[in-house]
């Protein structure tokens, strides 16, 4: 198995053309079908405070997710070190970083380019992930809280929409994620700098 450890896979990002800031809608892509990078108003300022209007038309659930530390979400096979997954079939994340920062991993393998890594910081836009996409986050060392305005569907198990996915054992995945794929598109990271 080619080992793929985070730290390796962002620093094999250098090339700036991998590197964009639209809002996830990638060469010939449907806005709709890939995630999105939604913004929110500011309403009100009062001395010291600010108000904010994050409300996701049409969302029907609320997940409050907290890192404590450098957590990995959901964590790699213990006894592989693969990376594992979630996927929401019947649920559509909205995700606000509240507190702290945290870098998602985006798979969908209809999608044209199908890996993105996009990154969150608190104060910063509301990612959506759309149904059937592959997904795994890392928090900054001081850890993070999220807060997610899902969309579900009329009787959707929370059992079924939060169980894990080995990357290793589903070869198209393992395949796009591995260090021998093409690189992830990045969003809101900058290319690490390599040494000549």
């Amino acid at each position: 198995m080619a080992e793929r450890r985070l730290v390796d896979l962002v620093a094999s990002v250098t090339d700036a053309a991998w590197s964009d800031s639209y809002k996830g809608v990638c060469h010939g892509q449907v806005a709709a079908s890939v995630f999105e990078l939604l913004s929110y108003e500011r309403f009100r300022d009062t001395p010291a405070v600010r108000f904010f209007d994050v409300t996701v038309n049409g969302s029907n659930a609320r997940d409050l997710v907290i890192h404590s530390g450098p957590a990995v979400s959901p964590p790699n096979d213990p006894e592989t070190d693969a990376w594992q997954f979630y996927l929401h079939p019947h649920q559509e994340d909205n995700l606000l970083a509240a507190s702290g920062g945290r870098t998602f991993y985006l798979v969908n393998l209809s999608w044209t380019v199908p890996f993105h890594i996009v990154r969150l910081e608190s104060g910063g836009d509301i990612l959506r992930i759309p149904r059937g996409t592959f997904h795994r986050s890392v928090s900054d060392p001081d850890g993070s809280v999220v807060l997610n305005q899902a969309l579900r569907d009329p009787g959707a198990s929370l059992v079924r929409e939060f169980r894990v996915y080995n990357s290793e054992r589903i070869p198209r995945l393992y395949a796009v994620t591995s260090t021998a794929a093409p690189r992830p598109r990045l969003h809101g990271l900058a290319p690490l700098v390599q040494a000549a």
